[in-house]
């Protein structure tokens, strides 16, 4: 049976001390508390190779959790601010846009289409969109992609 892919959440306090100081010793140099390696085992009295042994695998849980990124393609009313209402919505919910096109109006409405960060959203994806279409000027929502 091949474990490579599996993932567990284990509390903190049963894990054995190794694992444990690993975590430690990773949060001293992240934070830069300490330079080296060598500095960090040492405040956390853990071996060099148990602390090799372990870092690539040992992820505080927040940093184990994905980036949900949905691509999302509006159709707007060309209208002045119906854009800046939208960016506005977005970061009213905590989503971080990471990409942005628009395409030129043509006939009184322009295509929009971003990718957001979606992991520190406030509600959930599908009411995000279910709210999106209620912005003014606003016409059509579509999600085209989701990773």
């Amino acid at each position: 049976m091949d474990h490579k892919e599996e993932f567990y959440l284990i509390r903190a306090d049963v894990l054995p001390e190794a694992i444990y100081k690993t975590v430690e010793a990773k949060k001293l140099i992240e934070t830069g508390e300490v330079n080296t390696i060598n500095e960090a085992v040492e405040r956390v009295n853990l071996s060099r190779s148990a602390f090799y042994k372990y870092k690539d695998k040992i992820f505080p849980f927040n940093a184990a959790t994905y980036q949900k990124i949905i691509t999302i393609s509006l159709i707007l009313e060309h209208r002045p601010g119906i854009l800046s209402e939208v960016l506005k919505f977005v970061a009213n919910k905590k989503g971080n846009i990471l990409t942005i096109n628009q395409s030129i109006p043509l006939q009184g409405i322009a295509n929009v289409v971003y990718s957001i960060d979606t992991s520190n959203l406030i509600t959930s994806a599908t009411e995000f969109i279910e709210d999106l279409k209620l912005v003014d000027g606003v016409r059509k929502v579509i999600i085209v992609g989701q990773s």
